[in-house]
């Protein structure tokens, strides 16, 4: 598929947003919400050496990040960790979102959920350009997996 501005996200992908926004509402402040994204990294899984290599570090961040890809009947697997318990848990959070989707509904779901969960305006200016990049990495990985279909 040679234009993604036309792809629509399915219903799956904007379930797991709203998913995600709904669990963030049940804490009453971002204390608690912070608490929240830590556990997240905690349950992250676990992200081999092996796999910590320059090639799969994500650049722009001020944290170490790691994130890989995998194409697995028509889907895309992501899994990631990082040297920091926020932005561990930050990754758990997309995740979430993006992990076990379509190419197509990576590419046409917009991270409508940072502006909703206010993350920008919670975390610091280095960690919310941080979140952007990875999110960034993510649809970019999904964008050349359609190029090669």
């Amino acid at each position: 598929m040679n234009d993604t501005a036309l792809l629509q996200p399915s219903a799956e992908i904007l379930a797991a947003q709203q998913e995600i926004i709904d669990t963030f509402n049940l804490f009453d402040d971002w204390t608690d919400r912070y608490q929240y994204i830590i556990d997240l990294g905690k349950e992250t899984g676990d992200f081999p050496d092996a796999l910590r290599t320059e090639g799969n570090r994500l650049h722009g961040c001020q944290s170490q990040v790691w994130l890989i890809a995998e194409r697995k009947d028509e889907r895309m697997y992501y899994r990631g960790t990082s040297d920091s318990s926020i932005v561990a848990g930050l990754v758990a959070v997309l995740l979430a979102v993006y992990s076990g989707r379509t190419p197509e509904d990576i590419v046409a779901t917009p991270p409508d959920f940072v502006a909703a969960l206010k993350l920008a305006e919670h975390l610091s200016p280095t960690r919310s350009n941080g979140l952007h990049a990875m999110i960034q990495r993510i649809k970019q990985i999904a964008v050349e997996t359609l190029a090669k279909s």
